[in-house]
């Protein structure tokens, strides 16, 4: 039997907790009423540029959500599930009130992710990252443009197809899109 390895002392614990670098973390807000293959990708995108990423579900009841806060979170967590398999720190998803930095800080965050579409979008994302940062100036903001084939996907365009009987497979994930047709049709 190979010898145990001495025990390890506290100056050694906190010498291995000192040289241990903080777990980059990323939160990613919004309202997903539904969640595209656009989120998706800026969520997949995300979780690789971080060790720890936590996406943020806003209540927001002023936009009028086709889905309540628990089923966007039920859809999220289902379809992000093969993006944790073999990921040290598995993307969680919270429901989340209020301002976004309150949010990100209450998680950890070191940076809130966004994605962008067009110039349309940036206008506004530069607007908010002025008044986070000027709330929040130890968080961050990183942008992440969707690619060519997410650009002219949004949420609102997608619930209305969907309430058109139209065919939304190719603009959100299976599950959200069972969900979602099953929620209209019931």
């Amino acid at each position: 039997m190979p010898p145990r390895p001495p025990p390890l002392t506290p100056l050694m614990l906190a010498a291995m907790t000192e040289a241990a670098p903080a777990a980059r973390t990323g939160f990613y807000p919004g309202t997903f009423d539904p969640v595209t293959c656009g989120h998706m990708d800026i969520i997949e995108r995300a979780a690789g540029l971080m060790d720890r990423l936590v996406i943020g579900v806003a209540e927001n009841p002023d936009k009028h959500p086709l889905l309540p806060l628990e089923e966007r979170i039920l859809c999220l967590r289902t379809d992000i599930a093969p993006l944790n398999a073999g990921r040290a720190m598995p993307i969680t998803v919270v429901g989340f009130t209020g301002l976004v930095v309150h949010a990100a800080r209450t998680h950890g965050a070191h940076a809130i992710i966004r994605g962008l579409r067009a110039v349309a979008d940036f206008e506004y994302e530069n607007q908010m990252f002025g008044m986070n940062q000027h709330m929040a100036p130890d968080i961050d903001t990183l942008f992440l443009m969707a690619r060519e084939g997410h650009q002219y996907v949004s949420s609102r365009l997608v619930k209305e197809i969907a309430k058109l009987d139209g065919d939304i497979s190719g603009f959100v994930p299976p599950f959200t899109r069972r969900h979602i047709l099953s929620r209209l049709r019931g």
